[in-house]
């Protein structure tokens, strides 16, 4: 027996309030049974959605331009004054060493489960047989929409984000004459060094004194009484060109990996899960940025000058990026896949059941075809709970 929604203004509130309590408790176990729908593919010329709201950002403007007006200081917290937080350097190091993890779990684990790629869309899939549906639609691309594969590797599964490391993060933004004498590194390389990660290759400056800011304007003490080993002196704040040492020093040990390929799997998902989590942390605190409208990144509070966008209407930019706040999904993409079902039957997907297949992060899917397990969390992503017909069963479904 239902009860309308005029019925339930007209019991009493307690009665009523049990009602809504229980439609509201329907409705999530609804939702969490519904299949994750991923985002859908950006035209060319649209942005990517912002973090923040237009209006809040311009609401901080303005109160960012009348503070500028008063000659006040404005109490600045770590990381804005230049120190450390000291609850995330754990987690830094803890993202920095799951990071090295992860690679070496996949590349012993791309030596058993092969990785294609497409030659002409860049579309990637993860299995013995490549999939037969018709996605690539791209300029060059054949009348089918066939896809046209080649053998791929750890730099399809896991995309490098890079972006330029700065010595002083509180410093000036790079420059477009500096662009190529700027050391470019890994994104959660630079996130984890500016939160709290040394490496010996890549040094950055430390801070004792915080940075105060007086009328919108950053007085650094440090620079002028500099420390005796922060004085520049035998430092080199890039090293582009010249040929690193073949014995690096690393700020972790050598992890142990399982023996088993099933064991290396799970130690990589593991990884994975730890990598984004701690993240997803660092960034709370330690900004980054990103072009709204090509995968530009750069770790910092501010974008750099350097005039290398060709995306959308970059001529009207100079070819400056379109500088916004940076996500999760910026510094680590996560490259979905689809998913195959069982992949020890050598069977190929069928452009015809594509409906019924799932997606998954392309490392994700390694992975799993290597004996990991998936967690619940993607279940609704690779629709684990669907049954795939056969080709002569498909018209038979309603």
């Amino acid at each position: 027996m239902s009860v309308s929604k005029r019925a339930v203004h007209m019991l009493p509130r307690r009665i009523s309030g049990l009602i809504t309590q229980h439609r509201t408790e329907g409705v999530r176990r609804n939702v969490s049974t519904e299949h994750v729908e991923l985002p859908r593919r950006r035209q060319r010329s649209e942005r990517k959605p912002l973090v923040t709201a237009v209006n809040e950002l311009k609401r901080r403007a303005r109160s960012e331009r009348q503070s500028r007006q008063v000659v006040s200081e404005v109490t600045l917290r770590p990381p804005e004054n230049g120190l450390l937080v000291k609850r995330l350097v754990p987690v830094a190091h803890e993202v920095y060493n799951a990071r090295q993890v992860l690679f070496g779990c996949a590349s012993r684990v791309l030596d058993i489960v092969p990785v294609h790629v497409c030659r002409v869309c860049g579309e990637v899939h993860v299995g013995t047989v490549p999939h037969l549906i018709r996605t690539c639609d791209v300029a060059g691309s054949l009348a089918s929409k066939e896809h046209s594969w080649a053998r791929g590797g750890i730099e399809h599964v896991l995309p490098l984000v890079e972006s330029f490391h700065l010595y002083d993060r509180l410093g000036r933004a790079v420059s477009h004459e500096e662009r190529l004498l700027v050391d470019r590194i890994p994104a959660v390389v630079e996130l984890c060094i500016q939160a709290g990660v040394d490496v010996p290759e890549y040094p950055t400056k430390r801070r004792i004194f915080p940075v105060y800011n007086v009328a919108g304007k950053m007085i650094d003490f440090e620079r002028k009484f500099p420390r005796d080993y922060s004085n520049g002196k035998d430092i080199q704040t890039h090293g582009f060109w010249e040929k690193k040492n073949s014995q690096r020093c690393s700020v972790s040990q050598p992890f142990p990996y399982a023996d088993s390929v099933q064991g290396i799997a799970t130690q990589g998902m593991e990884a994975w899960e730890k990598l984004r989590s701690g993240v997803s942390k660092l960034m709370t605190e330690y900004i980054a940025q990103t072009c709204g409208f090509c995968p530009e990144v750069q770790v910092g509070i501010k974008g750099h000058r350097a005039r290398i966008c060709q995306a959308y209407k970059h001529q009207m930019r100079d070819g400056q990026h379109a500088w916004q706040e940076a996500t999760l999904d910026d510094l680590m993409p996560p490259m979905y896949v689809w998913h195959v079902p069982d992949p020890h039957s050598g069977k190929p997907l069928m452009n015809e059941l594509s409906r019924y297949y799932g997606k998954l992060p392309a490392v994700v899917e390694l992975f799993s075809q290597a004996g990991a397990n998936i967690d619940e969390a993607y279940h609704g992503m690779m629709r684990g709970d669907v049954t795939v017909p056969e080709l002569d069963e498909e018209k038979l479904v309603v």
